[in-house]
């Protein structure tokens, strides 16, 4: 018998499905350059929000939405990998799983600072230059344009070969309930809080978040 639990609330939800929309066009405006590039420095800002949400959201989210939900011990995560690893395990998070989401909001969290401090000397000054040092402000810059962006690319295409697998390899489908919020899992387990009020302390905290990273995007005025 198999139990529908609320895995990931909506916030979670519309948070992870923005995010891979804006990381996907900032890596297009990137390439294509020029004008494009107003549209990079715009998506640039919304990701920040984006990030300081979900710094956020870890800490007072849904159940499984939390970090302290998948910070998982090198010995859960070593019998995860041997195939004994508690079910619940694989309730949210797996431990690769978390390895992965870890991985890539840390690097989009340096990319992000990085563009903030970056000057191409063409069109673009970011809002941080004003306050570092000309050598660190050319370390930021040559490491946003290069290394940087070649990460992000390098763990999104990881991300998706992993759902693939698990996919076509496990047959367990990461995708369905990232759209509907739901899984279904062998035993009975607490669900995500996904109600009307934890919706609106989203809302609050994104708000403050979107305030936050616009008022950042004016410190180089």
């Amino acid at each position: 018998m198999s139990h529908r639990t609320r895995v990931w609330d909506l916030p979670t939800r519309l948070f992870h499905w923005t995010l891979f929309l804006c990381v996907v066009a900032l890596v297009a405006t990137a390439k294509i350059g020029g004008n494009a590039m107003v549209w990079h420095v715009r998506l640039g800002h919304v990701v920040l929000a984006l990030l300081l949400f979900r710094l956020v959201w870890g800490l007072v989210g849904g159940r499984w939405s939390r970090f302290a939900s998948f910070l998982h011990s090198p010995r859960d995560t070593l019998l995860y990998l041997r195939g004994r690893g508690r079910p619940e395990l694989s309730v949210g998070h797996s431990p690769t799983g978390a390895a992965s989401v870890f991985a890539l909001l840390g690097v989009l969290a340096l990319q992000v600072a990085t563009g903030l401090s970056s000057d191409d000397e063409i069109a673009f000054t970011g809002p941080l230059t004003r306050f570092l040092p000309g050598e660190l402000v050319s370390q930021a810059t040559s490491y946003h344009k290069g290394v940087g962006e070649w990460l992000v690319i390098g763990l999104v295409l990881l991300h998706v070969a992993a759902v693939l697998f698990y996919l076509w390899g496990k047959k367990q489908n990461l995708v369905r309930p990232m759209v509907s919020g739901d899984k279904e899992l062998p035993a009975a387990t607490p669900a995500s809080r996904d109600d009307a009020a934890s919706r609106l302390l989203a809302l609050a905290i994104g708000a403050v978040c979107a305030g936050l990273a616009y008022w950042v995007s004016g410190l180089g005025n």
